[in-house]
């Protein structure tokens, strides 16, 4: 008996994971090192910029600067925190439940208003507020790690040239997730469209036998019973694509508060 081929497990962020999955594609790791990649990710100047911030002198200690503390721990806590209630509070993406049979749509029919085009908006406008709260995180953060000592401060340095170089390949990069996520939710539109049809074909034949079995006057022929089917909305496939879409962008928050994170950690080392 033939086997499926068995798709090779990624280890890579839960974003890549999750977008291979939905996007129904078998995604193979990159055989390049990461300092390959950098290398065809950085410009000219961007790698001028990170070879001076490593190999010049490291700048003096700003003076008179804040200190490192809870406060500042609890901030970035409130920033992921806000962000993340923002997407699992979002009504667009709130899971729509049935109050009762007028709800219902017509017995083996999908639906067809929903419209992505609300989805990928609203994605786009959470992406723009993680990136614009997480950005100014980001910066006083450094600002905190440049007012230690000259090697933290090379490390606030480098940081800030790393943003500067590949934050436009991280927002090309992440601007096509909406569009593959509108793939999937075109998969799963036609799915439950064929889904309705097939039910319609099998209600259509049942009533037509049951209306047969009661012209019929041979009283040896059993009388048929119709078979009703559950009523089928769009509210089941809508509902399981709101919640894949949410844990998108739950999975892109993690890896857009990585950077935070590593100067959370150099933060905690001064």
């Amino acid at each position: 008996m033939l086997q499926a081929p068995q798709r090779t497990a990624l280890s890579g962020p839960a974003l890549v994971r999750l977008l291979a999955r939905l996007a129904d594609v078998d995604a193979v790791e990159s055989k390049q090192s990461l300092s390959d990649r950098l290398s065809q990710w950085l410009g000219w100047t961007d790698a001028i910029a990170l070879s001076s911030a490593l190999n010049g002198s490291p700048p003096a200690a700003a003076a008179g600067a804040r200190s490192f503390g809870r406060a500042e721990e609890d901030e970035c806590a409130r920033v992921r925190n806000s962000l993340a209630s923002a997407i699992a509070g979002d009504s667009v993406f709130a899971v729509a439940r049935r109050r009762g049979s007028a709800q219902a749509a017509p017995r083996g029919s999908v639906e067809t208003q929903a419209d992505y085009a609300v989805f990928r908006q609203r994605y786009l406008a959470l992406q723009q507020s993680m990136e614009t709260a997480i950005g100014t995180l980001r910066g006083r953060l450094r600002a905190l790690l440049a007012a230690r000592t000259p090697a933290f401060a090379r490390l606030a340095v480098v940081d800030a040239v790393m943003e500067r170089a590949l934050s436009e390949r991280e927002r090309t990069l992440l601007a096509a997730v909406p569009g593959l996520l509108g793939g999937h939710f075109e998969r799963l539109r036609d799915a439950a469209a064929q889904q309705s049809l097939a039910e319609a074909e099998v209600h259509a034949a049942t009533e037509a036998e049951a209306e047969a079995a009661a012209t019929s006057t041979d009283p040896s022929r059993p009388a048929a019973t119709t078979a009703h089917a559950a009523p089928l909305t769009q509210d089941t496939w809508l509902n399981v694509f709101r919640k894949d879409m949410q844990s998108v962008l739950l999975a892109e928050l993690d890896v857009r508060f990585q950077p935070v994170e590593g100067l959370l950690a150099a933060l905690r080392a001064c």
